[in-house]
């Protein structure tokens, strides 16, 4: 199915021709049709509006639902949504000019969050909580006003690996971003394409294919946050032993509710060797008197 091909949409204009690339791109595409195809987020003409914040990931993800829609294999209605949270020195034309170009449905939408996280962060603590709280309600809105069932973002492998080892370390619960969820309010799902997909590939096919990347200066600048260290940490373990995040990323989808030790999954008082009573009292091991 992924076979070579010229380009197929403006996005992918300038493609790089190099096995490399091909074999990248054809990578991420694989990848992001699995987590779709696992984790049932195609509803048929449904709609979904795809969060564009300008970094790598969005873009990449941006670019490879537009290939699967192409080649018959997403049939839903994208729209790229890009929320200027008024950050001070926003490229604010960067973005609009890009869609525009690549010939993408979009929406701008300007909300200045940006004041309100300044205001409400209390000296020494990160933005990054109340500033994704606040995003996460505004594109919910969108997409309500936009007619959208999801609302689709560019969290990739490491991101999910990432939260996994905050809550773990710092919230105390074993939990991360799933690949597909229904909001709080219920009335719209939440999907990850790119579960699957690492962040270095991401970083590559963005930078391969030159799209316009956005840093997050908000919480870029601060230091100390904690996933920035959890980053380090996993760096450092896939140095140390390469592949590491792969095998972390499949225990994710591996777990056994009766190995671990929350009684609200699984029913310990109530658990049986299967044996009835007179049989189990018979192999006992007799006591020694």
């Amino acid at each position: 199915m992924f076979d070579d091909l010229d380009d197929i949409h403006p996005l992918f204009n300038g493609a790089p021709s190099s096995a490399n690339f091909k074999k990248l791109r054809k990578r991420i595409v694989r990848q992001t049709r699995e987590a779709i195809e696992q984790y049932g987020m195609i509803n048929r003409g449904s709609r979904w509006l795809v969060c564009l914040s300008g970094g790598k990931d969005s873009y990449t993800l941006l670019a490879i639902l537009y290939e699967l829609k192409w080649r018959g294999l997403l049939p839903v209605e994208l729209l790229a949504c890009n929320l200027d949270q008024g950050q001070p020195g926003f490229p604010s034309t960067t973005l609009p000019k890009f869609l525009e170009k690549m010939q993408v449905p979009h929406r701008i939408e300007f909300e200045d969050t940006y004041s309100v996280v300044k205001g409400k962060t209390p000296e020494g603590r990160t933005y990054c909580a109340l500033c994704s709280r606040l995003r996460r309600g505004n594109l919910y809105r969108i997409a309500r006003e936009e007619g959208c069932s999801a609302v689709v973002l560019g969290h990739h492998r490491d991101d999910i690996l990432e939260t996994f080892f905050m809550n773990l370390f710092h919230g105390g619960r074993l939990a991360t971003m799933p690949p597909k969820l229904v909001n709080e309010e219920g009335d719209l799902f939440v999907y990850r394409p790119l579960a699957h997909v690492a962040e270095a590939d991401c970083a590559k096919f963005a930078y391969d294919m030159k799209y316009p990347i956005i840093p997050c200066d908000l919480c870029g600048s601060q230091d100390g946050l904690q996933r920035q260290q959890i980053k380090q940490i996993l760096n450092q373990w896939e140095k140390n032993s390469p592949g590491r995040r792969n095998v972390m990323f499949r225990a994710l989808t591996n777990i056994r509710p009766s190995h671990m030790m929350d009684s609200k999954l699984f029913d310990f008082t109530g658990l049986m060797t299967g044996l009835n009573d007179f049989e189990q009292t018979e192999t006992q091991t007799p006591k020694l008197r």
